[in-house]
């Protein structure tokens, strides 16, 4: 019984990450149809006379009632067809593939670095609290969680792709169809405005939650015990600070989803964030569709499994939910 009741609540965990994608799809279509200007004049250009305007939003469909125009898409998308470009006639799916890819391989690159980063310096800072490395720790880690990653970036380009050292290509371009890691020194800077921008914000929370249970009952008891001091770290502090980590990693990841459009458009960076604002651009609606949902999707994704990981290694949540 308590087995079918912890799959029922995975399974009504799943019903709410789906019943959520489908209200991210509903303001998705709306807002890009709430865009102003007119997709027609977009791909004609303001010369177009009435006629041919009219022709070509009656081609793209844009002449039909709203919700049969959400139905369609929504159906296609279902199956995996996200429609065609209005710029290029393309399948999106076939414009976007690589590009997912390569925004993939961004994300998975700086999560690589950011969370063994920012856990040790969280630690590190909280086993040494109130200590000079701690003091400059407090004072540089907000300030660093201040500025915004387009900041970041313009100042690693200055001082490491243009005006101080010419060291790493200033935009990330690489040729159509390559596997981003076939050129590491175009992901350098990207992958560093990532992280630097990112790493306060998980060292901050794992500071935080270290100092608080280093002065928990039970690690104030392990002490008394005469433990060794890895022991009572290693053994009873940071294991009851996994919880907290996994729920702050899921915000990051969040986080990274998002704001991976603002470091792509920085570096040319050949991903979804691009696709995405070059679609807005060019007022490619099923371009932007497509590119906005699959970010939400993997926003979704992300928050399921750490919901999911919560409740496993969290004893009493899990027998709540038993």
């Amino acid at each position: 019984m308590r087995l079918w009741n912890r799959h029922g609540w995975i399974i009504r965990r799943l019903g709410v990450a789906v019943l959520s994608l489908w209200v991210v799809s509903i303001v998705v279509f709306m807002a890009t149809q709430a865009l102003p200007g007119d997709a027609a004049v977009a791909i004609l250009g303001r010369q177009a006379t009435p006629e041919a305007v009219a022709i070509m939003r009656a081609d793209l469909g844009l002449n039909r009632p709203l919700v049969t125009q959400y139905i369609d898409w929504f159906g296609g998308v279902l199956v995996g067809d996200f429609g065609e470009s209005v710029g290029s006639g393309a399948p999106i799916s076939d414009l976007i593939g690589s590009r997912i890819v390569n925004t993939a391989v961004l994300l998975v690159v700086s999560a690589v670095i950011i969370f063994p980063a920012g856990i040790a310096l969280g630690v590190f800072a909280a086993l040494r609290r109130d200590g000079p490395l701690d003091r400059v720790f407090s004072v540089t880690t907000p300030a660093m969680n201040a500025l915004p990653a387009f900041v970041v970036g313009l100042v690693l380009v200055i001082l490491f792709g243009t005006t101080v050292w010419k060291i790493f290509p200033a935009t990330a371009l690489f040729p159509p169809g390559e596997f981003p890691l076939r050129h590491p020194d175009v992901m350098v800077l990207p992958v560093a405005t990532l992280v630097l921008s990112t790493v306060p914000y998980l060292a901050l929370i794992v500071r935080a939650t270290t100092i608080e249970a280093l002065e928990s009952d039970y690690v104030q008891m392990a002490r008394l015990k005469g433990l060794r001091p890895r022991t009572v770290v290693l053994v009873h502090a940071l294991p009851n600070v996994v919880v907290p980590i996994l729920q702050t990693g899921a915000v990051i990841l969040g986080h990274l989803a998002g704001g991976v459009v603002v470091v792509e458009f920085l570096f040319r960076y050949p991903g979804l964030g691009t696709s995405l604002t070059n679609a807005v651009s060019a007022r490619d609606l099923a371009l932007i569709q497509a590119s906005t949902l699959l970010l939400a999707a993997a926003i979704v994704v992300i928050n399921l499994i750490a919901d999911i990981l919560t409740v496993q290694l969290t004893p009493r949540l899990r027998t709540a939910e038993t």
